[in-house]
């Protein structure tokens, strides 16, 4: 079956150095929390708030050694009032787990964007 993983975190700046390790965090999270093997992914797209422009969180996860799985990053719509600095991916892959046991990922400031989810 194909499954979504979830997942959210925020920055403090606008820095390459800051958004790559936030994203790397988070994904390193996702795949640890949810047992997800190269091989069974299916694509990973990340998005950035509009204030976030100093890198591709995507150049990060290449060389995190996805080399094998497609990746693409776009930008949120800018509504206002919606949290800033925030960086949210989204993780296709196959898995036999039932959508009960995804656990989805949000980090820093953007577990208030679901905290029924954050830890």
């Amino acid at each position: 079956m194909v499954r979504a993983i979830r997942g959210a975190t925020t920055v403090d700046n606008n820095e390459k150095e800051e958004i790559w390790a936030a994203s790397e965090e988070m994904l390193s999270a996702i795949i640890n929390e949810n047992g997800v093997k190269q091989e069974d992914m299916i694509s990973i797209t990340f998005t950035l708030t509009p204030d976030l422009n100093a890198c591709y969180p995507a150049v990060r996860a290449r060389e995190m050694g996805f080399t094998n799985v497609p990746l693409m990053n776009m930008s949120e719509l800018p509504v206002s009032g919606s949290l800033e600095k925030c960086i949210r991916v989204i993780v296709e892959t196959n898995s036999d787990k039932k959508l009960d046991d995804i656990k989805h990922i949000y980090l820093r400031g953007a577990k208030k964007l679901r905290p029924d989810l954050a830890e």
